[in-house]
């Protein structure tokens, strides 16, 4: 045990492997750790089963009985209209307007950080506790930076961006703190007794049981034929609804005539307006700068003026270096400094100064190189 002060600690018990030895590890660090495991369907039978998901009447089983083995309070609380409301209306909404979302995100800062710790807090814990792979680095002046994790191939910083100084104040990662890989994490678990040890990790949507986005969206939102289109706006084919459509996606486009050039074509554009999805080169896909809204600043806010970065676009995607620029308006302007590809609107942008995460902000628009300079 460290010198360390013992704190009332809530963990969240997700069923998988990573949540149930953040767990175990924060008990024999010497925290009071108490589990809960959150029912986030109103119809759990509904949700993904066979150990896919997060969120399965399977995975609360799973939970308890790594709380029975770690030897701490189990309990299960039902947050399921608050994340029908925040995530998955929200997830409708979102491609509706033809943005793309990220559910899981959006649950990290609606439920997990908000709604959860707002709860626990109110209960007297002092930290909510998650499996997530980051570092919560603790400052001489007293605040808190969050930073990549030591595995890279396991950070989930990119999910975590949209943290504030509060919630950082509030939250704990042991997996994150430590040199450990997941092949070492599964080891552990296998060392501690705890059966998930072996159980896959989840990669898909938890509440679209199916896997299927676009039955799913289908469902909810209707078919509506529209055109898909080229720059030009020669018509190619139809389509049942561009809700169905990510930007950079060029599988099932169901377009009969061939590009003249013979290559593939992309989803460049999705107007939901006049519910047309535009396609065309892969070329065309550059996006040089963005504008992003309604940025979150984890830990303390950058200085004013423009700085460089370097920036990631989705969960597993890379870095890229870029110049940003925070406006008077509350707008983060981008300037990459070389061109990237498969940016869409309604994408979370997450800017870092080397593993430490700055921040999070919502894209809105992008800007893409002129076809002169493709």
């Amino acid at each position: 045990m460290t010198d360390a002060p013992r704190l009332r600690v809530l963990a969240a018990m997700s069923g998988g492997v990573d949540s149930a030895v953040a767990a175990a590890r924060a008990a024999e660090a010497g925290h009071d750790v108490t589990g809960v495991h959150l029912a986030l369907s109103e119809n759990p039978k509904s949700f993904r089963t066979g150990a896919r998901g997060c969120c399965t009447i399977e995975d609360s089983h799973d939970a308890r009985r790594a709380a029975d083995v770690i030897g701490i309070p189990f309990y299960v609380w039902d947050l399921a209209e608050r994340f029908r409301e925040d995530v998955v209306e929200d997830f409708v909404a979102e491609y509706e307007a033809g943005r793309t979302p990220n559910p899981c995100l959006r649950c990290n800062e609606k439920i997990k950080f908000a709604a959860l710790l707002d709860k626990a807090l109110a209960l007297g814990f002092d930290a909510v506790c998650t499996g997530h792979y980051a570092t919560v680095v603790l400052r001489e002046d007293g605040s808190r930076e969050l930073h990549r994790a030591s595995d890279m191939a396991k950070d989930q910083s990119y999910v975590l961006g949209v943290l504030d100084d509060r919630q950082l104040a509030h939250a704990m990662f042991p997996l994150g703190d430590t040199r450990t890989t997941k092949t070492e994490i599964r080891e552990e678990a296998a060392r501690r007794g705890l059966f998930v040890a072996k159980k896959p990790d989840s990669h898909d949507i938890c509440f679209i049981a199916d896997g299927d986005t676009q039955g799913f969206l289908a469902k909810r939102l209707g078919t509506a034929e529209g055109a898909i289109v080229d720059e030009s706006g020669n018509r190619l084919g139809s389509h049942d609804g561009a809700y169905g459509f990510t930007i950079g996606q060029r599988k099932g486009l169901r377009i009969g005539t061939p590009a003249a050039d013979g290559k593939p074509r992309y989803v460049l554009d999705i107007s939901p307006v006049d519910n047309t999805v535009t396609v065309g080169p892969a070329a065309s896909l550059d996006v040089t700068g963005l504008t992003a809204i309604r940025p979150r600043w984890c830990g303390r806010p950058p200085a004013a003026g423009t700085a460089t970065y370097t920036a990631q676009l989705r969960a597993h995607g890379g870095e890229t270096e870029v110049s940003a620029e925070l406006t008077d308006a509350g707008e983060l302007h981008l300037t990459f400094t070389e061109p990237v590809r498969g940016v869409a609107p309604g994408q979370a942008v997450v800017l870092y100064d080397g593993t430490r995460v700055v921040g999070s902000a919502t894209i809105a628009t992008t800007r893409r190189r002129a076809a002169a300079e493709a």
